[in-house]
């Protein structure tokens, strides 16, 4: 499977370690099987006057030895991991990988709303019911970033 990543380096060596805390599915390496999704990253990079790259990347097809979760829609199960990851705490369950909806802009006001205790989760889950989820792939393990995610090419922008 072909990835991207968008960054203002080259990245033919990622790790885990320099990834942000509390973010959608935890600390890892981000990617996404989206270009254009990657590009419109990207370009919030050059519009702050910073270097862009996309960062291309294979992913082998079989990792048998780690253990991988993905969500197919932005639902409860979603939700619940999201709102972990984004507050430090536990999930319960330990993963290597982790892929599933991206909480854009679009679907970040509906979730923070949620978070803050302004809309129920009932409300929040009816208001991403319609919404078709873009696409990322956090990497959690670092051998598995060593075993199996391979760089190809890193493209300006």
């Amino acid at each position: 499977m072909i990835l991207y990543h968008a960054s203002t380096l080259c990245i033919e060596n990622p790790d885990v370690l320099h990834s942000r805390d509390k973010l959608d599915f935890g600390r890892g390496f981000y990617l996404t099987a989206i270009r254009n999704q990657a590009v419109r990253y990207a370009e919030r990079f050059t519009r702050r006057g910073k270097e862009a790259f996309i960062n291309e990347y294979e992913l082998d097809e079989e990792t048998p030895e780690f253990v991988t979760k993905s969500f197919p829609s932005y639902n409860e199960e979603w939700l619940d991991y999201v709102a972990l990851c984004r507050k430090g705490l536990p999930t319960g369950q330990t993963y290597d990988a982790v892929s599933g909806g991206v909480a854009n802009d679009k679907v970040f006001n509906t979730v923070d709303l949620y978070f803050a205790g302004i809309i129920t989760k009932e409300e929040a889950l009816g208001r991403l019911k319609y919404v078709k989820p873009n696409h990322q792939l956090c990497i959690l393990n670092g051998q598995m970033l060593d075993r199996h995610l391979h760089f190809i090419k890193a493209e300006k922008v």
